[in-house]
């Protein structure tokens, strides 16, 4: 189930465990807002109860993410492109961005007439070129549907098809609602109301009915 904190719903990242995993597992603050548990701990004496609410990737702290990478793939720097092919700047490396990405482009300054911001739209990986489209609401930022494996479902059971669920593309999205359109083994073809914004391959798709977690798999495209 969410939590009822839905601002600290952390059901995104556990859509993988197990009937095992869970048979062992309590949530005992699934049910208190945050303000409740730092007065609890507050109550209690404990020093954590003024500890600023944690931010960034939990296992690597506080840090630019692309420093942390830069220290185990080394920097492929390549052309950054729009999807006509003007080059409007350079990158460092493909893996160092991700779909949808606005902060650390380096193209701010080059802006074309219609004075709106740089959004990361693609990777050709053969090429080595980062795509880049202006605007929020560029077409290429925006899909109908995806492709997703690795599935996993939390009850052992597969949901069904063309029946009205929920999901999440990443995490503190708003849940949209979609319909399974395939499922076929350990692939599964997810198809939405309304356009998704930077649907990306490698994150997870959790899928939901109502405030009960189904489960989910890895993106594997956007259609």
């Amino acid at each position: 189930m969410k939590a009822d904190d839905g601002s600290k719903d952390q059901s995104y990242f556990l859509h993988r465990l197990n009937q095992a995993q869970l048979s062992k597992t309590l949530f005992p603050l699934g049910h208190l807002p945050k303000r409740e548990v730092r007065e609890i701990a507050r109550r209690a004496g404990l020093p954590t109860s003024e500890k600023k609410d944690s931010t960034g990737i939990c296992f690597i702290g506080e840090r630019p993410f692309q420093e942390f990478l830069s220290r185990y793939l080394p920097r492929t720097p390549g052309e950054i492109q729009t999807p006509e092919g003007r080059v409007v700047g350079e990158h460092n490396g493909l893996m160092y961005y991700t779909m949808g990405q606005r902060q650390g482009l380096g193209i701010g300054g080059s802006k074309e007439s219609n004075g709106e911001p740089w959004f990361v739209a693609g990777k050709d990986m053969q090429r080595n070129v980062l795509i880049v489209v202006q605007g929020h609401e560029h077409p290429l930022l925006l899909n109908d549907g995806l492709v997703a494996s690795n599935l996993h479902w939390i009850a052992g059971e597969e949901p069904r098809t063309h029946w009205v669920y929920a999901a999440k593309t990443r995490y503190r999205q708003p849940d949209a609602p979609c319909e399974i359109d395939k499922l076929e083994g350990d692939h599964t073809e997810i198809r939405f109301g309304q356009a998704q914004w930077a649907i990306t391959a490698g994150q997870s798709v959790v899928v939901y009915e109502s405030n009960v977690c189904l489960g989910g798999g890895i993106i594997t495209s956007a259609l």
